[in-house]
């Protein structure tokens, strides 16, 4: 029987602790709590988690410079539980490494999903071959042959480079500025007009309703994520 998950809360707020205690053990996870950054760092390299959940607002030091210092030796996905909801403090951590930000308050199913995704995603093959499914999209990446509904579906070049990449990463939130470096290079990171026409265009060609996308979701002001739910 395969060991459950490590998880490794870093968060100054005991109620929100003793909240996430009750929640995620009686899912299957085993958790090790740390109430300040450097508790957290030594917990850390002593027992690397297998999944990390990260306030940004913890008192002798700050998170984004936690999740730096983590991020230099640490390959395992790391989830952002923060109070602080502006874009700019979301685009700075995901930049920096996070796999995924949430918003304090939040839902436990909510943190639950995220979770699942974020270990599934640092579990899967790198194979560039890999076929990646999810509802009625198929991505064959080793073929590249994208299917809609067992229909194969026509891309230019750059809108399957930007589809790709949102599949190499599905289920993490991808910054505009990250898509237009990867997809496009780094001389183009503020050409946030082009990403929107092109993940419109994605949209209409891959999407049941363009308007209300399952797949191609956007994540306000900071970016877009692949569901692989």
């Amino acid at each position: 029987m395969p060991e459950r998950p490590l998880v490794l809360v870093i968060e100054d707020e005991q109620p929100i602790r003793r909240f996430l205690r009750a929640s995620l053990t009686v899912e299957g996870y085993r958790l090790v709590e740390a109430e300040s950054a450097q508790q957290g760092l030594r917990l850390a390299s002593q027992q690397p988690p297998d999944l990390v959940i990260l306030d940004l607002g913890l008192p002798d030091m700050e998170g984004q410079e936690v999740l730096r210092g983590l991020r230099e030796w640490l390959a395992a996905p790391i989830i952002v539980l923060s109070a602080r909801d502006q874009e700019s403090q979301k685009v700075q951590a995901l930049d920096g490494g996070a796999d995924d930000y949430i918003t304090k308050p939040f839902g436990i199913a909510e943190l639950l999903a995220r979770m699942r995704t974020a270990l599934r995603h640092s579990t899967r093959s790198a194979d560039a071959s890999a076929v990646f499914t999810v509802g009625e999209l198929t991505v064959d990446l080793g073929a590249r042959q994208v299917m809609v509904r067992q229909q194969p579906v026509h891309l230019t070049p750059l809108e399957y480079k930007l589809l790709a990449t949102l599949v190499k990463h599905a289920g993490k939130v991808l910054t505009h500025g990250f898509l237009l470096k990867e997809v496009w290079g780094p001389g183009h990171a503020e050409e946030t007009h082009s990403l929107r026409v092109f993940m419109a265009s994605l949209r209409r060609k891959l999407e049941t309703d363009s308007a209300r996308p399952r797949y191609l979701l956007t994540e306000p002001g900071v970016g877009y994520r692949l569901s692989s739910e």
